[in-house]
């Protein structure tokens, strides 16, 4: 019992829901965000079509996604996600259509809000993308869904968000003629201050654990931006490019920290933070590099290819872009894809399903008007990881709501003209944007004025009761949620811990005979594969720890994984 509330203490603890996070590249992506609700939307309120404008916006919320993806991948990204934005506005009014919303077919209504928010849920989670995600797909639906317009009106609200859409795919792509390698520094530049703060912890007697699990994952996403695999001894120094060059430094002194301490750690860790500067600086179209920094010579190899830049070897040859191409499946997470991971991903989609299906049906049955919200609300908060998160999103989405409702408020009082009202809306998503990868509590200030000013300038009602109704929406939606977290309790975050620890145990395995010369895969597989399953070992048992059926693992079983695990990568990179 004493066990069992302790878990119960753990997944519920609301540590961390009020933290800052430090995001490069925050101000170039909410302008370009707001440009793309911008472009389409304001031509058509100074045409005096303010209320068909909200379509174009609803599906410009595609440039949300995919922040700092290379160009070529964020392009096909966007490109389904711009589909599956219009798909919801289309799907939405021709629903509005066939069901009346007004009237008995709002329950109907509330069930196809359900399902969309699960098939969402799911959809985003499978293809990792964060951010708002699911809740902006259900959004989109939603307003759709819930408005009264004519048969004759679905084609054409349905090319308005497609539009949007369009906006919003080549305003995200469009960097590439400016800044093509942006994605690249800001990657590699994370991942430097990751290794920073792993060095500054080193300095202090300390450098395990959840340091140095950042710092590794950090360099592992630089280098799936890259589209490389790590380095081996020998290729240290040896790829000319600044961008890898600062990469390879990074996981040569990542893997070198490991049993040697460095000399003077914390004046390599502020130098690494000025290099991280100089990356993400917009001043210089070429990075440049201190001087200071312990990079090894460049060597004779030859330069990396980058994986979606460069045409595909012909079949059959073995060739480095071969090696990349393995490099970026086994970054991106091919060990995700054994048994197990589809199950679980289907215990939060079912909480979203069933948590945004009760509130919109509670909301239903208490009378309350624009009752979607209620099922937003719910659906914000249920996209999460576990029952810990979750419960932070709730502390986050409840104080967030009472300062974006104010807000909402004041601009509603001074019955602004629709012109102005989209000018708002476009400000408002650019704050948006700006914070909520800071902070999803920072994000809800202005995500809720937002979405209140959509509805209005869709249909417009009185501040007072629209106000209200979001009020009393929110605070069900996210009780509910809550509920529904709290219910759906499943082991399939525990297997996923279990599943991680023995990939990580096969893996160090491989990487032993790697080293003893036994026939095995090339070196730069072995330590990827490695460095993922550790980077999972810790992801996969922290989401097991926020959930209220644990692991059966023992915590020092785990840490000796782990530890193993790094020592074995630090054998890997030592010259031999």
């Amino acid at each position: 019992m004493r066990r069992s509330a302790r878990q119960v203490g753990r997944a519920l603890s609301p540590r961390g829901a009020l933290a800052l996070h430090s995001v490069d590249g925050a101000l170039s992506f909410a302008l370009r965000a707001a440009l793309a609700m911008a472009l389409p939307a304001l031509p058509m309120a100074l045409a005096g079509h303010a209320d068909q404008a909200v379509y174009a916006m609803l599906g410009s919320f595609t440039t949300t996604f995919g922040r700092n993806l290379p160009y070529a991948r964020r392009a096909r990204v966007l490109a389904l996600v711009a589909v599956a934005m219009t798909a919801c506005v289309g799907c939405g009014s021709a629903l509005a259509v066939w069901a009346h919303p007004g009237d008995t077919g709002s329950a109907v209504v509330v069930v196809a809000m359900a399902v969309v928010a699960g098939i969402a849920k799911l959809a985003c989670d499978a293809a990792r993308l964060s951010g708002l995600g699911a809740v902006l797909l259900l959004f989109s639906f939603a307003v759709a869904a819930n408005g009264s317009p004519a048969p004759a009106d679905i084609l054409p609200q349905t090319a308005l968000a497609a539009s949007g859409a369009a906006v919003a795919w080549v305003l995200a792509v469009s960097g590439w003629f400016v800044h093509p390698d942006r994605p690249r520094r800001l990657a590699v530049a994370a991942a430097l201050r990751e290794l920073a703060e792993l060095l500054e912890a080193i300095g202090e007697g300390k450098g395990g654990g959840l340091v140095r699990h950042r710092a590794t994952a950090a360099v592992l996403e630089a280098y799936r931006t890259l589209g490389l695999m790590p380095p081996t001894a020998a290729e240290l120094g040896g790829r000319g490019d600044t961008c890898v060059r600062l990469t390879d430094l990074s996981w040569s002194l990542l893997n070198g920290s490991t049993r040697r301490r460095p000399q003077d750690p914390t004046a390599l860790a502020r130098r690494l933070r000025d290099q991280a500067r100089l990356l993400v600086s917009r001043r210089r179209r070429e990075p440049r590099l201190l001087p200071e920094l312990p990079l090894p010579p460049v060597g004779t190899l030859a330069g990396p290819v980058a994986v979606d830049d460069q045409e595909r070897a012909p079949t059959g040859s073995t060739t480095r872009r071969d090696a990349e191409l393995r490099a970026s499946e086994l970054v991106t997470g091919q060990l995700h894809g054994r048994p197990g991971r589809t199950s679980v991903l289907l215990v939060p989609a079912l909480r979203m399903v069933l948590g945004t299906g009760l509130a919109g049906g509670a909301a239903l049955v208490l009378g309350l008007g624009h009752s979607y919200w209620a099922a937003i609300s719910a659906a914000a908060v249920l996209h999460s990881v576990n029952v810990r998160t979750a419960t932070q999103r709730a502390i986050q989405r409840t104080l967030g709501t009472v300062a974006g409702l104010t807000l909402a408020l004041v601009v509603l009082a001074a019955r602004p003209d629709p012109v102005v009202l989209v000018l708002v809306i476009v400000l408002l998503e650019f704050l948006l944007e700006y914070v909520v990868a800071r902070n999803y509590g920072l994000g809800v200030v202005f995500l809720t004025p937002l979405a209140l000013l959509l509805t209005d300038l869709a249909a417009p009602s009185a501040a007072g009761a629209l106000v209200e109704d979001r009020a009393l929406s929110s605070v069900l939606g996210i009780v509910i949620a809550l509920g529904c977290a709290l219910v759906v309790v499943h082991d399939h975050a525990a297997v996923r811990a279990e599943r991680a620890l023995a990939a990580c145990t096969e893996a160090s395995g491989q990487a032993e005979r790697a080293l003893d010369g036994q026939a095995e895969p090339s070196v730069p597989v072995v330590q990827t594969r490695l460095a993922a399953a550790v980077v999972e070992l810790r992801e996969a048992d922290d989401a097991a720890a926020g959930e209220l059926w644990p692991a059966e693992i023992d915590p020092t079983e785990l840490a000796a994984a782990e530890q193993r695990a790094y020592l074995l990568l630090e054998r890997l990179v030592r010259p031999r």
